[in-house]
């Protein structure tokens, strides 16, 4: 039986290695690159990755954008690293969180000739684990020697970048009884992914019949809101009208999404809430970090529904692009149930521009 791990376990190590700081190598025939995360990075990891060979940070074209960098490859923008550049450097190009105090980070020499396949994977890969999307990037041309030399986490880069975009099969762990104020007969079921990644919950109310439409909230983690009642948000607030109303309706089921910040983590939702402070708007503020509007993967919750063995719901959301989600993935919404609560003068710029640039429903 072989004991060494499989890509996705590999993939979930070299997460671990990013988020620690750890450079990680993908490979590519006999080539390849070094990543090193911007977010993380030391002084002496950039000195010695630089002996080996010259640098670029690749950016999102969203960060490009804020930066005045020429994104010559569409999604993304390669950026020379001159000699002298520090850590300091490389991550107030990664963080906007100084862009309006030292607004003239360039001039940027910018890469229009190569190919960057790799940046892209990279990019992907540093997002995955939930940091900056910022990535300095290194030539290798014995890139599975450079690996075993330095001890690191070999990747191939081809195999990659389709298992980052396929969504890991989650399985149902294990479930337990929690009454609850608004059920006594409530169960929480555990879905854990293969690769290693958050954990997600269903919350299941009552006794749903598996043969009618369910009641159902697609609801995505708000450590802010959910815990804290931030009235920055009106999460909270859905959170609870939504158990309330499965709770009166004597059934329902509350999927607990663990994609905080709209997928990028908690601890990019708290830079976008400083930029938020800064004057920019929810999607301004996710743009100028180098996010999309929203990066979540509604995918998970239809995997739950079907694991589940319920494939009609009534879907309490304000957010066509759930129920198209849901639709894609063979889940039919028969309803979409409007969860209008939470307003106050707080969130209410939030909850405009959630209407006037994200789709939703007012």
């Amino acid at each position: 039986m072989p004991l060494g791990p499989t890509l996705v376990e590999t993939i979930a190590r070299a997460r671990a290695d990013l988020r620690m700081g750890v450079p990680v190598v993908l490979v590519s025939g006999s080539g390849g690159v070094a990543v090193l995360a911007a977010e993380g990075l030391r002084q002496d990891r950039l000195e010695a990755l630089r002996t080996v060979g010259p640098l670029v940070l690749a950016i999102t074209a969203r960060r490009a954008e804020t930066l005045k960098a020429r994104a010559y490859d569409g999604d993304l923008a390669r950026i020379a690293v001159d000699a002298d550049a520090d850590e300091a450097w490389v991550m107030a190009t990664a963080d906007p969180a100084s862009d309006l105090s030292s607004p003239m980070k360039g001039p940027f020499t910018t890469l229009r000739d190569g190919n960057a396949e790799a940046h892209r994977t990279a990019l992907q890969l540093v997002k995955s684990a939930r940091l900056l999307p910022a990535a300095l990037v290194c030539d290798l041309a014995d890139a599975a020697g450079f690996a075993t030399a330095n001890g690191l986490t070999a990747l191939p880069r081809d195999l990659l970048k389709d298992t980052l975009t396929h969504l890991s099969p989650l399985h149902d762990i294990v479930s337990g009884r929690v009454p609850t104020s608004v059920a006594e007969q409530g169960r929480v079921h555990v879905f854990r992914p293969e690769d290693g990644g958050e954990e997600h919950f269903a919350v299941e109310i009552g006794r749903v019949d598996r043969t009618a439409p369910a009641l159902v909230r697609l609801h995505s983690a708000c450590f802010t809101g959910d815990v804290l009642g931030s009235l920055k948000c009106d999460c909270g607030p859905q959170l609870h009208a939504a158990l309330t109303a499965m709770g009166q309706a004597g059934s329902g089921v509350l999927l607990y999404l663990n994609q905080e910040g709209r997928g990028i983590g908690l601890a990019n939702k708290m830079r976008a809430y400083s930029l938020q402070d800064q004057g920019f708007d929810t999607v301004e503020a996710n743009h100028r970090l180098g996010f999309e509007d929203d990066e979540r993967d509604f995918r998970i919750g239809a995997a739950i529904l079907r694991e589940m063995g319920i494939g009609t719901v009534r879907l309490m959301t304000n957010n066509p692009a759930k129920v198209q989600m849901l639709e894609s993935c063979d889940v039919k919404v028969v309803e979409r149930v409007p969860l209008r609560v939470g307003r106050n003068p707080l969130n209410a710029d939030y909850l405009d521009a959630k209407v006037a640039k994200s789709g939703h429903i007012p």
